[in-house]
């Protein structure tokens, strides 16, 4: 309920969703991730990188290295320290991506979506569609019929993306639970798999 309030643009803070950052018995920290809807999300690549930041930056920990529990394992985080003492970038071991999941892909091998479309797991469900037209793409309309299709039981978030050259792409992100985001740190490791 916390994080639909809060999570309102208008009368809220206005988010994607609700970091929750707590103690663990088996990492340094644990994190819970909810959605603007309500949902709690398994994992969250630039929230992961947030809660680095976090808790170096407020002091609840001098480690540069940092292991984190979520809903989808422990994740490794380095922290990069700017000159001015405080978490100037961090990095995430996301771990190996899974191509195929019949739990969170019901299709015949768990994983090829089509012609266009590649199922990957990294820790939660993404359905990597190649397109183009993808910067007037309607994804208000588009995502939700991903999001919800009986393909995949469990949601998925969903990165339409149009190839622009051998060495860039334009990605956009419909991500369950949240609707259209700016950036998605698992979604962007998504497509580099789905893109080799």
């Amino acid at each position: 309920e916390a994080s639909i309030e809060w999570s309102k643009p208008h009368f809220g803070i206005g988010s994607d969703g609700l970091i929750l950052i707590g103690k663990s018995d088996i990492a340094d920290f644990s994190m819970h991730i909810y959605n603007n809807d309500g949902t709690e999300a398994m994992m969250c690549g630039n929230g992961v990188r947030c809660v680095g930041k976090y808790v170096y930056d407020h002091k609840l920990t001098d480690k540069t290295t940092i292991t984190l529990e979520t809903l989808s394992g422990i994740k490794i985080i380095e922290l990069h320290l700017g000159e001015d003492g405080k978490v100037a970038s961090a990095t995430v071991d996301m771990g190996e991506p899974i191509i195929r999941n019949k739990k969170q892909c019901a299709t015949e091998d768990g994983g090829r979506l089509g012609l266009d479309g590649t199922f990957v797991s990294m820790g939660n469900p993404h359905a990597v569609v190649f397109t183009t037209g993808v910067a007037q793409m309607d994804l208000e309309k588009v995502g939700p019929s991903f999001e919800h299709h009986e393909r995949f039981p469990e949601r998925v978030n969903t990165e339409f993306v149009e190839i622009l050259d051998r060495k860039n792409v334009l990605m956009r992100v419909w991500e369950r639970g949240t609707g259209e985001t700016l950036a998605c740190g698992t979604g962007a490791c998504a497509v580099l798999t789905a893109s080799t």
